[in-house]
């Protein structure tokens, strides 16, 4: 296994290298530029859509399965997990405190990225023998690039399929499983259990009950997040300035070593910033366009315009309060890592109570996930084997979370990083390929709009 994982280290150290983050920051970046800073520009246009999309009209309903609202907060419920904890918590430890600049870059740059697949996913989706509406990369590269890059598209797939039982599984079941035994001292196959039927209760409806679940647990649970975090701010509001001085500082100088913090070049707060801030908002990554393809929508500007708040309020908003609230309470030099770094700083503002808040929003963010993820995995074998595999696929999905929860994961977090790179990289080139596309009809939707 020590072979094994050093192996699969050596691949992700080469996948997440220079060029990965490079290609991730530069197509974002390319489209940015080529909408004109439209997704940025019109930020509050977006809200106004996403917020107007609670409810399709009747002349869309035909057209998708969920709400436009309903497909952001799927999206949003894959998204919204460990990495907005655990993750944040990590690349401040391994990168510093300006990680987290590297982390609003990839952002900023990754609304275009993520407006852009979802308006590629409505474009070129299709309606499968069970009339649901499926869409994401492996669609727009095969009916928007043409049947030569056909291939490209069934290894999106066959990353896909196989990356969800880690990134998207394994993982999150068994981040909940250590987090619920260390402050609850339930042990983790019971948490596994538990998970297993409530993933099940939701994944057996289908599209349309990912879709109503999520609608109503995301909002709910990242504002409640969102609103401990604030308080934390607030008994922490002295520090601000000084982190905020950190974090800017450090974004493009070596953080010196203080306490349990080793330090870190800038190179680091780069690689780490962009990687964490990838796995968070997966901007790039060609996950969140498969959600977006199933909203009640003929146009696929509308829905780009709600999807590109994703990446917005995942790291903009809630990796945001998360960094500024490890940096504000000095923990970031405690030495600890990952959900144990960001369950100790808001413990040291709220004794007694901040860590048990941690823990059961890691639980019900990573529960989100499980969800999410299942259905990007079910299209992605949908896609390779047809309508025939959903029924084994949720099977399979659903017997994965207990194992999660009882076994070590380091290989397969790993394994998944490695192989979330491999998703990224046929979808980004497809992208890049089809930007003209998605400009076109970015100039046809807003020169009607002036009429």
């Amino acid at each position: 296994m020590e072979v094994f994982n050093d192996i699969v280290g050596a691949i992700n150290g080469v996948v997440w290298g220079p060029m990965m983050l490079v290609l991730i920051l530069g197509v974002g970046l390319f489209l940015q530029l080529g909408l004109r800073l439209m997704p940025i520009l019109k930020l509050g246009t977006g809200f106004r859509l996403m917020w107007s999309g609670r409810q399709a009209s009747e002349s869309d309903k035909s057209s998708g399965d969920i709400s436009p609202f309903q497909a952001l907060m799927t999206a949003m419920s894959a998204t919204v997990g460990t990495g907005n904890i655990a993750g944040v918590a990590t690349a401040v430890f391994l990168g510093g405190p300006g990680a987290l600049f590297w982390m609003w870059c990839t952002a900023l740059v990754g609304m275009a990225t993520k407006y852009s697949e979802a308006v590629l996913a409505v474009k070129y989706r299709e309606v499968d023998e069970e009339g649901n509406h499926v869409g994401g990369p492996m669609y727009y590269i095969k009916n928007g690039l043409g049947p030569k890059w056909a291939w490209m598209g069934a290894a999106f797939a066959v990353f896909g399929t196989i990356a969800g039982f880690g990134i998207g599984n394994t993982v999150q079941s068994n981040s909940v499983a250590a987090v619920i035994e260390s402050n609850f001292s339930v042990p983790t196959w019971a948490t596994g259990l538990v998970l297993m039927v409530l993933t099940a209760a939701v994944l057996l409806g289908g599209i349309k009950r990912i879709g109503s679940v999520a609608g109503a647990l995301v909002p709910v649970m990242a504002i409640g997040y969102l609103v401990v975090g604030l308080v934390v701010l607030a008994i922490n509001s002295a520090e601000i300035p000084h982190a905020l001085n950190l974090i800017f500082t450090c974004a493009f100088t070596e953080s010196a070593a203080e306490g349990g913090f080793a330090g870190a070049a800038v190179w680091a707060a780069i690689r780490f910033g962009v990687a964490r801030g990838v796995f968070s908002n997966e901007a790039g990554l060609g996950s969140a366009p498969i959600a977006h393809a199933a909203s009640q929508t003929k146009d696929p500007i509308r829905q780009g315009m709600i999807a590109m708040l994703g990446t917005f309020l995942d790291t903009i908003i809630i990796c945001s309060i998360t960094g500024l609230v490890i940096i504000t309470s000095g923990a970031w030099t405690s030495g600890e890592s990952g959900a144990a770094l960001t369950s100790a700083a808001f413990a040291q503002a709220l004794p007694g109570v901040g860590n048990y808040l941690v823990a059961i929003a890691l639980a019900i963010f990573a529960f989100t996930t499980i969800l999410g993820w299942s259905l990007y995995g079910e299209r992605c074998a949908e896609y390779l084997f047809g309508v025939k595999a959903i029924r084994p696929f949720r099977v399979l999905w659903i017997l994965a979370v207990p194992v999660g929860t009882v076994f070590s994961l380091d290989a397969v977090w790993l394994l998944a990083d490695t192989l979330n790179a491999m998703m990224a990289l046929p979808n980004l080139i497809a992208l890049a390929l089809l930007s003209p596309v998605v400009f076109k009809l970015t100039r046809e939707y807003f020169a009607r709009q002036e009429y």
